[in-house]
């Protein structure tokens, strides 16, 4: 097909500005799906996207379009997550494109997603083109929201194209226009074979598919391939796209998205961002890869039953092809036994890979208390950085402990700018500088990660009365006051409840976790003493009265003697299994600690 009626752009916005329902529209406009078979969020083919109405995985497909001067294109798009956990999905669809379609919802108005995802489009060189969407609403002023797009991107008012991606409306009038906005692929076809891989997923019948877009080149079954940066060789099974079913093809041409599958079943062979070119004919350089992201968040990642261990393994092993910015490595716990420490991008992230290992492979898992990484300086001046709280040196050979930063910028509207000060110093920010993006202040902090991870997007959603929204990236670290929480059960350390605070937070967090566990650590046949320590001192303590048992109650009479044998072996016998019993902890307790 000739390159100049072929189009490969992504979908990008903040969330919940109706990038999925766009792309819904978009299928059911060109009739890539047919009215009976269409359902909302069509792209998204996870129950957990569709349950909590998110993207969590960006999806490919092809369209064909006639436009109005009566030829016909082909329309590859993709569709990305908005949340900020997701970025990195983001950034591999990216590079697989030439244009993008900037959505912004008209009662919102641009946000912080929006603004981190433009220049995300601008670092890959991407045309884009301004969407406004959900102009059916009632009481919205889109004047203003055009003007916020020229204000902040310098867009020109008269390219910024307006739709009802519910309603449908406008629809046509946005595929001309990214038809003559964004520019066709580049590339030739008769040139040594040049393919980045963008993504992959896991079939149990076809082994692992490929998904590719081509720069130089072509792809057909029966080639033999090689992929660059592991320097494997494979032969082609199969070429197909996705319209949104994957359909076989005869060849993917220079400027195509479509997918391989190469008979590949080993998870470690093959690696998202290489190049794949031709053998016989490699080609001269392999196309740039993706950056490796930092794990920002750290939680160990147990099975409930032992059996499961190598289970657990293989799972994490094909949930990883999928999803490359999560992280694992072995480790072993007192409590736990054999598990692994995951790394995440955020708790949302963490969330989500703990619901796709429970749902998609069925196993049942303990989660430990998420923490971040710490550097620690020793007293000879060598550097380290710690995932555990279990890894932490005892204090006589620590010089300083460094905290992850993070700079974060608030969006906020100006009377919620005192609320939006309040709650970042709350969190120990340091105050950089605030600026007027258009109609809105933006507010940049300097925040440890610690703090931002958990609930602060939450907090700055209540403070603003959901019109404030959170973008952050990575600092680098600065020396803070680090200690050590222990949850002590029966004077025995619980390690899964072990995590790093800051010292003004060690008593708060102390509290609140002795407090949790009281209520939910069930009665045993013996007294449960729950303790928290911090700095080798204990800071909270509670009780698990043991289960009332009246030994007596055969005692009818007689001498009191008799009854304070009974009291007395009764004593003697609770006492021993205090030093033999096992305390049982159930799978709540960790769940309620995870929310703290």
């Amino acid at each position: 097909m000739l390159k100049e009626l072929i189009r490969n752009f992504s979908i990008i916005a903040h969330i919940d500005h109706g990038k999925s329902t766009l792309a819904d529209r978009l299928l059911l406009f060109t009739g890539a799906i047919d009215e009976r078979k269409f359902q909302n969020q069509m792209l998204d083919d996870m129950d957990l996207e569709r349950e909590r109405g998110i993207t969590i995985k960006a999806s490919a497909v092809r369209i064909e379009y006639k436009s109005q001067d009566g030829k016909d294109y082909v329309l590859n798009f993709i569709d990305t997550p908005g949340h900020v956990d997701f970025t990195y999905e983001v950034e591999k669809s990216l590079k697989a494109c030439e244009g993008a379609l900037l959505v912004v919802d008209a009662s919102q108005g641009v946000e912080s997603q929006t603004v981190a995802n433009f220049y995300l489009a601008i670092d890959n060189n991407l045309e884009i083109l301004p969407v406004i969407n959900k102009i059916d609403i009632a009481g919205i002023d889109i004047d203003h929201v055009k003007h916020q797009l020229k204000d902040i991107f310098n867009f020109k008012l008269e390219d910024v194209a307006l739709v009802s991606a519910k309603e449908g409306l406008g629809i046509q009038e946005v595929l001309e226009k990214l038809i003559k906005f964004i520019p066709h692929p580049e590339g030739d076809d008769s040139a040594p074979l040049q393919a980045l891989m963008f993504d992959l997923k896991f079939d149990i019948y076809k082994g692992i598919i490929i998904y590719v877009r081509i720069f130089n080149g072509t792809l057909r079954p029966g080639m033999h391939i090689k992929m660059m940066h592991s320097d494997k060789e494979y032969t082609i099974e199969e070429v197909g796209v996705f319209k949104p079913e994957a359909v076989k093809v005869g060849e993917l041409c220079c400027g195509d998205v479509g997918y391989i599958t190469c008979n590949v079943h080993d998870p470690h062979q093959v690696k998202v961002g290489d190049t794949i070119t031709e053998v016989e004919r490699p080609t001269a350089k392999p196309l740039e890869g993706y950056r490796q992201l930092k794990p920002l968040v750290f939680c160990g990642i147990y099975p409930v039953n032992s059996k499961d261990f190598m289970l657990l393994r293989e799972s994490m092993e094909k949930l990883r092809l999928n999803d490359p910015s999560f992280v694992y490595t072995p480790e072993t716990s007192q409590s736990f036994g054999h598990g692994f420490r995951g790394g995440f991008l955020g708790l949302l992230h963490m969330e989500i890979v703990q619901e796709r290992l429970q749902r998609e492979y069925n196993l049942n898992l303990i989660l430990t208390t998420p923490n971040v990484s710490y550097r620690i300086v020793r007293r000879d001046e060598t550097v380290f950085e710690i995932e555990s709280p279990n890894d932490l040196p005892s204090s006589a050979d620590v010089k300083r402990v460094e905290e992850p930063y993070l700079t974060v910028s608030i969006f906020s509207p100006v009377t919620a700018l005192d609320a939006v000060m309040e709650l970042a110093k709350r969190k120990r920010g340091i105050y950089k500088e605030s600026v007027y993006v258009s109609d809105r202040m933006k507010v940049i902090f300097d925040i440890p990660l610690s703090e931002v991870i958990v609930d602060f997007n939450d907090m700055i959603k209540s403070a603003t009365k959901g019109y404030g929204s959170i973008d952050y990236e990575f600092k680098g670290y600065l020396p803070s006051e680090i200690s050590k929480l222990d949850i002590l059960i029966n004077d025995k350390v619980c390690d899964a409840f072990s995590c790093l605070v800051h010292k003004e937070r060690a008593y708060e967090k102390g509290l609140a976790l002795v407090s949790k566990l009281k209520e939910l650590i069930p009665q045993q046949l013996f007294e449960v003493r729950i303790q928290a320590a911090c700095d080798g001192r204990i800071i909270s303590s509670a009780k698990v009265r043991s289960v009332g048992k009246n030994v007596t109650a055969k005692c009818y009479g007689g001498d009191i003697t008799r009854k304070r044998k009974l009291w007395e072996k009764q004593k003697e016998g609770k006492k021993k299994l205090k030093q033999v019993g096992q305390v049982e902890i159930p799978q709540e307790a960790f769940l309620a600690a995870l929310k703290l």
